[in-house]
């Protein structure tokens, strides 16, 4: 785990722990008011635990545990209407009930489900202000405080929830469009060995009579040719084709990644480009090479992008295993790793693993169409390094 990881894990722990002790206090005064108020006021306290730990449980149980805060806190509000004894609304119940709120209306499905059950929180708000009626003269009061609560929590979970639902359409659309891409690949790549057997087919068919023994071989070809575009069709089967006038080419060659690493030093960092020994592009398949060639462009434009300060860049593609290589994503088996990592950046204010780069998802959905995976984010010595590994 790095730095970066680390930290936001530790922040999160520390605010759901603040969370739960600003609970807590409130659960004190709810006590000490109990110990004042006397009579069914009692079972208030008894409601700011259970909403306690529906919050510390909310990740499992979020729709339970809500349940369970607001059937105690109407069932808690009825008992001291119906007895005619003073009563208070309880903090911790009542901050729990919002809180509870909020995370219903961000992650609850469907939406109408959200609302109906934050309608029944403010059922419970509104019963805590009119059935705990202090001396008979604050229930007003209370219940305009707790309306006012939850319109802001209300408010709240409704904008996280659009936010969330924002970010997923623009997942959806950045692997739409990967697989569109993809997609075209297909069509070019089934294109191009089809041409193959399409030709040595009609060189058979020319030679057959004058020299039979030359039939076999190409049969053989016209067999292999034939394998390789079914490995490419079941490599990216199931995506669709976009109509557009999209250039078209069989496959990259490792020529192009050079290519492209010396137009960015160019007119950006220098990068320095090492192919590992025994890395033939002649054993890769051309989805892969063509894979790889985006995901270094991504990772190049993002180090222009975010990190314009960085010093120098370092770009290595090896065989899975060979030496220097971090231990391996595809859990064995034979594969191709690229690694793009920069360092001395002034300023890198990115993203965080795959969390607010679109790019890179887009990356990581042609990855894994390939079987592979890919990884972004910094490491122990303080520079930022994309790797990326398809099986070859």
């Amino acid at each position: 785990m790095g730095d970066t990881q680390r930290i936001v894990y530790w922040v999160q722990r520390l605010s759901e722990i603040a969370m739960v002790g600003w609970l807590g206090m409130l659960l004190l005064v709810d006590v000490v008011a109990s110990a004042s108020v006397r009579g069914a006021q009692f079972l208030v306290p008894l409601c700011g635990v259970a909403g306690i730990v529906a919050i510390m449980l909310r990740r499992r149980h979020l729709v339970k545990g809500f349940s369970v805060t607001v059937g105690l806190s109407l069932a808690t509000s009825l008992v001291i209407g119906v007895t005619n004894t003073p009563g208070m609304p309880g903090m911790a119940e009542s901050g729990a009930i919002l809180l509870l709120t909020i995370s219903l209306l961000r992650h609850v499905t469907p939406m109408r489900r959200a609302v109906l059950l934050s309608l029944v929180g403010l059922v419970a708000l509104m019963a805590e202000g009119v059935g705990r009626d202090y001396q008979g003269s604050a229930g007003l009061a209370f219940s305009f405080v707790l309306f006012v609560g939850w319109s802001v929590a209300e408010g709240l979970g409704l904008y996280l929830r659009i936010q969330q639902d924002r970010r997923r359409d623009t997942l959806s659309s950045v692997r739409r469009a990967e697989r569109l891409e993809l997609a075209r690949e297909l069509h070019d790549l089934v294109a191009h060995h089809i041409t193959g057997i399409v030709v040595q087919a009609q060189a058979a068919k020319t030679v057959a009579e004058m020299k039979p023994e030359a039939v076999g071989p190409a049969l053989d070809a016209i067999a292999n040719a034939g394998t390789e575009a079914l490995t490419s069709m079941r490599r990216l089967v199931g995506v669709l084709r976009a109509d557009d006038e999209a250039a078209r080419r069989p496959g990259t060659t490792l020529a192009d990644l050079r290519l492209l690493t010396e137009s960015f030093t160019a007119s950006g960092p220098q990068v320095a480009f090492e192919v590992g020994t025994g890395l033939d592009e002649r054993a890769l398949a051309p989805e892969v090479l063509t894979t790889l060639h985006r995901v270094l462009q991504e990772a190049l434009t993002n180090v222009r992008r975010h990190a314009p300060g960085t010093g120098w860049v370092e770009v290595d593609l090896r065989p899975v295993g060979g030496p220097y290589m971090p231990p391996a994503l595809l859990g064995g088996g034979q594969g191709v790793r690229l690694r793009v990592r920069n360092y001395s950046s002034a300023a890198d204010p990115r993203i965080k693993r795959l969390g607010g780069g679109f790019g890179l998802v887009g990356m990581a959905e042609r990855v894994e169409a390939l079987g592979g995976r890919l990884w972004a984010g910094p490491t122990e010595e303080g520079a930022w390094e994309v790797v990326a590994e398809v099986p070859s």
